[in-house]
């Protein structure tokens, strides 16, 4: 069975807004991971949060 679809929009609480980011900013890595993995592709990944902080993944492979 289909999941069904959500509206997008700005998750107004802070906290509840970072713990978000924090889960798929680490899935998304997870995944990138992944398909370097899997396929043998080089990745790379550049996030700034909403506070500024920078996040960065970079495959095994390019550096």
């Amino acid at each position: 069975m289909a999941r069904g679809k959500i509206q997008i929009k700005r998750i107004e609480n802070t906290t509840n807004r970072q713990v978000t980011y924090s889960k798929r900013r680490n899935g998304l890595f997870k995944k990138a991971n992944e398909l370097t993995v899997l396929c043998d592709a080089k990745v790379s990944i550049i996030m700034f949060s909403s506070t500024g902080k920078l996040h960065e993944y970079i495959s095994p492979s390019i550096s």
